[in-house]
């Protein structure tokens, strides 16, 4: 069920607690390697989360990754195989973020051996919250639904459901080959994934909740049609065809439009499900991030908060967009400084089966934003 009328990606549950997570169990055996322990000691608590398995990789020990809730733990332990692909997936929506948000003042920055891997900038219940969590979300569908294709996993293999005829604009063709097991990818991220949220309820955690399944269905909404002709010549008389997942790139594209078009929401007196902020929303949120807080500006470095600021940052002098100085560095104005670059040039085809090209130099000019200026009051001792 729904959290409110025509709120489909949130489903109703119970929430998450204080922002601050369970401390991590201590593992009795002693196989945990003196990294993770001086990890463990040394790494900031903000709020430590799941996600942080993306930078264990192969050591991966349940029992004492940080931020995992009890359920978590538990279905860790029972498929280490998949933790391991959530760990490789992990990266990959990571990369994705970081992509989607290269031209933004905040540009989805990791902190290196932090357990909250976007430091404090997650607490607040923003819109960029709201797509890191739908991102990372779709992200583990993904490589689930990937690693149980290519037979990874134990668990689970292609989707054998679908069998018999069908028929699209080109024509009938049989079901076969090897679909993507996309339901098995939503179930176990679903699970996984939304254990930490049904722990208490709050607007934070039914915020989580519905972008949560925003990923994960955006991941099935891409899915997409394959097939293999047979016949005569390759006539295509008859064709198998089978459903395969779409490059990660089109979720994140399409997450990046709805991030564009979140919709500010309220928690509803009785704590089950939202209200829109706007009392003169007319549409569906269905298939909207949702956010409870507006957006810091990002323009300035603030510590506590977990904001890098954006001295420094290469923008574009000519562009009108968020990637633009004018934008990207908050009217502070922006240096320029002449670079050499090297690029690949001339290239030509040489038979067979190389292609040959010279080193090409040019100079460019590059546009860094200028940093802060502190008062002058600031700087009387």
């Amino acid at each position: 069920s729904f959290l409110t009328k025509g709120f489909g990606c949130g489903e109703r549950g119970a929430g998450r607690g204080s922002q601050t997570a369970d401390a991590p169990e201590r593992s009795a055996a002693p196989r945990v390697s003196v990294f993770i322990l001086l990890l463990l000691i040394f790494t900031p608590r903000v709020d430590s989360s799941w996600w942080y398995i993306g930078a264990l990789g192969a050591r991966v020990i349940c029992d004492n990754i940080p931020g995992l809730v009890n359920k978590q733990r538990q279905l860790c332990q029972q498929h280490p195989d998949l933790m391991q692909s959530i760990s490789e997936g992990a990266k990959e929506w990571i990369r994705e973020c970081q992509h989607q948000f290269r031209h933004h003042r905040w540009n989805c920055s990791t902190l290196d051996r932090d357990h909250t891997v976007f430091g404090r900038v997650m607490l607040r219940s923003s819109r960029e919250a709201a797509f890191v969590y739908a991102i990372s979300s779709a992200g583990v569908v993904y490589a689930i639904t990937r690693a149980c294709s290519q037979g990874e996993l134990k668990i689970c293999n292609c989707d054998s459901n679908k069998r018999g005829q069908a028929s699209d604009d080109k024509g009938n063709f049989d079901w076969g080959g090897c679909s993507d097991n996309i339901n098995y990818g939503i179930k176990f991220a679903k699970a996984f994934v939304d254990a930490r949220e049904k722990m208490v309820k709050d607007a934070r955690a039914l915020m989580n909740l519905h972008n949560n399944r925003c990923g994960r269905m955006a991941v099935k909404r891409f899915m997409k049609l394959e097939c293999k002709c047979h016949g005569v010549s390759g006539s295509c008389s008859l064709r198998t065809c089978w459903l395969a997942m779409s490059d990660f790139r089109r979720t994140g594209d399409y997450l990046r439009k709805k991030y564009n078009t979140a919709i500010e929401v309220t928690m509803n007196q009785d704590g089950t499900g939202f209200m829109v902020a706007d009392k003169d929303f007319k549409g569906s949120t269905k298939n909207e991030l949702v956010y409870v807080e507006n957006s810091p500006d990002y323009c300035l470095m603030d510590r506590a908060a977990g904001y890098l600021g954006t001295a420094g940052r290469v923008c574009n002098k000519s562009s009108r967009g968020t990637d633009g100085c004018e934008v990207m560095c908050c009217g502070r104005g922006y240096d320029t400084m002449r670079v050499k670059r090297v690029t690949k040039c001339e290239c030509k085809f040489k038979w067979c089966c190389a292609v040959e090209c010279k080193d090409c130099e040019d100079v460019v000019d590059v546009h860094t934003c200028k940093p802060h200026k502190r008062p002058d009051w600031q700087d009387i001792t």
